[in-house]
């Protein structure tokens, strides 16, 4: 990370919006997307064993997956098709990477394709049956009785397989985050960007166009889920009636923090705001604790699905973030998510492990390099 920094700044700071963790694998390093938050996974015994060089062109080569967001845009594709497909779109332009990283040249296709042409393109190389396996190759007779050459696919140097946990991420949400950090790193970088990425990074620096209740929604929507539950009102599809089906749980537990500190007193957007977020709880089974903060918690309120809220506190002095978390940390259970709508100015935690929508108003500024940036408009209210 530190050589990133120096030699390749825009990276460096791009890997220090992360969350980070260490997972022993049979990979050096992976990428995905969870909950709206970008995560680097990495083992190091494995990423130990590559020379620094290409300790480097790995870590540039998990952070094009994720600014080309490969990990959500491959739904609908064969898992072993895109694998390889998203590695052959990005591996040219990546200096240093090891020897027997995927290539275009290994299929004779030209570089420079976005993954999708190459999905196209590759998948009359794999035998993939019935698209429902993990297997690679073809156990086919030639016109002459013999075996047909098996024809292989390049493994991939990075794990690909976490990012079935960008499942739970709907492609908007993900874009909203890989938004946020490439504005983060392109200012920390002072706008220095590498020529490949140049025209990539300014659509990301470009004004979104998702009105900020689609993201609402996908945000609340991916904090929604909290596992499955059995029931015998399903056949389960293995073991028919033998056994309890399975039924998603779809409980919803916000932590929603106002601030009503003076700055942020603009009604027409609190009250859009609070609309939108309650004709949303109101669709699924939801517990939704309200706290109302500037510097301090002024007041608590809970509230389920069929309830409203029925007034707006009003405060006044400066804005502290961090008694919010500080009180999401102690909450049993604990909140699946936590939505702030705030101005962004105060102090605020440098790290947090709850997911994290900043509903900002207009004038706002996200506080920290953490948590999904929502921007709230007069004109879309």
């Amino acid at each position: 990370m530190v050589r990133l920094l120096k030699s390749r700044p825009f990276y460096g700071h791009l890997l220090l919006g992360f969350r980070r963790r260490v997972q022993p694998g049979s990979h050096p390093l992976g990428v995905t997307v969870v909950s709206g938050t970008p995560v680097l996974t990495v083992d190091p015994d494995r990423f130990s064993a590559y020379p620094p060089a290409e300790q480097q062109a790995l870590l540039e080569h998990g952070l094009k997956h994720i600014l080309h967001l490969h990990p959500v845009r491959g739904r609908g594709w064969h898992r072993l098709t895109w694998d390889a497909a998203s590695d052959l779109a990005i591996n040219p332009s990546i200096e240093n990477m090891p020897s027997d990283a995927p290539s275009p040249a290994r299929f004779d296709l030209e570089n420079g394709l976005a993954a999708e042409d190459y999905a196209r393109q590759l998948a009359p190389h794999f035998d993939l049956g019935c698209l429902d396996g993990e297997g690679v190759g073809n156990a086919g007779r030639d016109a002459g009785g013999r075996p047909r050459e098996e024809v292989g696919r390049p493994e991939p140097l990075d794990d690909h397989a976490i990012w079935s946990e960008a499942d739970s991420t709907p492609e908007r949400l993900a874009e909203q985050a890989v938004r946020d950090l490439v504005r983060e790193a392109h200012r920390k970088a002072h706008g220095e960007v590498p020529d490949d990425l140049r025209e990539l990074v300014q659509g990301w620096l470009a004004p979104p166009v998702i009105p900020w209740r689609q993201v609402l929604r996908q945000f609340i929507g991916t904090a929604g889920r909290i596992g499955r539950q059995s029931t015998w009102q399903r056949e389960h599809r293995r073991f028919e009636h033998d056994t309890p089906g399975l039924r998603k749980r779809r409980q919803l537990n916000l932590l929603v923090a106002i601030d009503v500190s003076e700055s942020t007193d603009e009604k027409p957007l609190r009250e859009a705001f609070a609309f939108e977020l309650l004709r949303i709880a109101r669709g699924r089974d939801s517990r939704i604790t309200v706290l109302y903060a500037h510097s301090r918690i002024r007041r608590i309120e809970q509230f389920r699905s069929s309830q409203a809220v029925g007034e707006v506190v009003h405060g006044g002095g400066f804005t502290d973030l961090r008694p919010v978390f500080e009180h999401a940390r102690g909450m049993h259970p604990r909140p699946a998510a936590v939505i702030y709508l705030t101005d962004g100015e105060g102090p605020a935690p440098e790290s947090m492990e709850f997911p994290t929508l900043w509903v900002l108003t207009p004038e706002g500024k996200k506080p920290v390099e953490w948590g999904v940036e929502l921007r709230l408009t007069s004109a879309e209210c």
